[in-house]
């Protein structure tokens, strides 16, 4: 989408002028990865007006290919408005308007299936499977197990408001169980799936991804990796279970009630007009939905592995749109080259502080050797690490120094 950010503090009703930018959870995860210097494509639709016209330049201009961005004649390029406050606080405002645009017209008809599949990682939001029945039908399409596909990165992104009257804490965790990188916010997980109890209730309720990074705000994240294949991007070899899903149409397939942790892990929900749920030891004969992998406990193929936990850096926080894809982008990048996962944390850390420090929903990171450098630190070195606008630009970080 392209993004309008107001030029002074204020309501939106306040503000008399606003600037343009592009925002966009994929399209923020690309133009970062490609500043950081990897060869990415954006695989996308956008109207074919002035504002899909200024997406696709601002996008190529980070080194993105945008070969692959259909552009649709009748659907507009979906915009939105924000306010500048901290979008924590009350009186943050976001006015979306993106229903009937390109995007959100996106299906397994209307992309090219194999420029997606083409990369060795392709990355996937579930803001975009709740957009309409066609995204979420092109994400299950896109995740499905199958031989030869590429690594799949899922960042589950939840936004309760985008599913309207429904919830869709269900699709997401079955596209979820079904990727190979995972991210999601300790917090999020709470919110669409009541899990309590941290990053290891995450992974319980999700063993099947060959990396799990559970981001728990400004403490830290933790790293779940249950296979060395995926960090060399050597194809893992990727347990695929039978699973058969018979989704209901996108306005009928929620449950009436949230789910508690104990409900998704069994695999059961509450109520609902969608089907059934099928629990782990149902069978398509019993009439259900489909299956869903055992959880951890009951499989001994998924076993629960060490974590690896990494601090976040302190950070003097202008605005904190944009830095959840960051952090994606940060940590897909260390995963490319193979970096360990301590390090790949960290870069994750330090993609995020880069869209912390500025007010636009996408910022470039810094220099691969500042990242070099600030990941290599010994442990007290980090934990002194304090980072503030401008501080992607400078040649030496004077905050490397400062002790509390």
């Amino acid at each position: 989408m392209v993004t309008f950010l107001p030029t002074r503090p204020g309501r939106l009703a306040d503000v008399p002028s606003f600037d343009r930018a592009i925002g966009g959870a994929e399209s923020n995860v690309a133009c970062a990865l490609a500043a950081a210097g990897h060869a990415v494509r954006w695989v996308s639709r956008v109207g074919a007006d002035g504002f899909g016209d200024h997406l696709v330049e601002t996008v190529a201009s980070y080194g993105v290919d945008v070969s692959s961005v259909g552009r649709d004649p009748v659907r507009p390029t979906g915009v939105y408005f924000r306010t500048a406050g901290d979008r924590a606080t009350e009186a943050h405002e976001v006015a979306y308007y993106r229903a009937g645009s390109a995007a959100s017209a996106m299906s397994t008809a209307t992309v090219d299936l194999a420029a997606a599949r083409a990369g060795r990682i392709l990355h996937l939001s579930g803001i975009t499977a709740a957009l309409s029945e066609g995204c979420l039908g092109l994400l299950r399409e896109l995740t499905a197990p199958a031989g030869g596909r590429p690594v799949v990165s899922f960042d589950v992104n939840y936004r309760a408001g985008l599913w309207g009257l429904g919830d869709g804490s269900h699709v997401l965790l079955e596209l979820a169980r079904r990727a190979d990188i995972v991210f999601v916010g300790e917090d999020e997980a709470e919110e669409a799936w009541g899990v309590t109890g941290g990053p290891s209730a995450v992974r319980e309720l999700l063993p099947e991804p060959e990396v799990l990074v559970v981001k728990q705000g400004g403490v830290g994240a933790t790293a779940f990796v249950s296979g060395a294949g995926a960090w060399g991007l050597v194809a893992p070899t990727r347990r695929q279970p039978q699973i058969k899903y018979s989704p209901a149409p996108l306005s009928g397939r929620f449950p009436a009630a949230p789910l508690t942790a104990t409900q998704l892990r069994a695999g059961v929900p509450q109520g609902g007009t969608g089907g059934r749920w099928g629990s782990p030891r149902s069978s398509e004969a019993e009439g259900g939905g489909g299956t869903l992998p055992a959880p951890v406990s009951e499989n001994p193929a998924l076993a629960p592995t060490p974590p690896a936990f990494e601090p976040a850096p302190a950070v003097d926080v202008v605005a904190p749109v944009g830095a959840g894809d960051a952090f994606a982008a940060g940590f897909l990048s260390g995963t490319l080259r193979g970096l360990p996962v301590g390090q790949t944390l960290r870069l994750g850390h330090l993609f995020a502080a880069a869209a912390l420090t500025t007010p636009a929903d996408l910022a470039p990171p810094p220099a691969r050797d500042t990242t070099d450098r600030l990941t290599a630190l010994d442990d007290s070195g980090w934990e002194r690490l304090r980072l503030g606008p401008g501080w992607t630009q400078a040649d030496a970080a004077e905050e490397e120094v400062r002790t509390p």
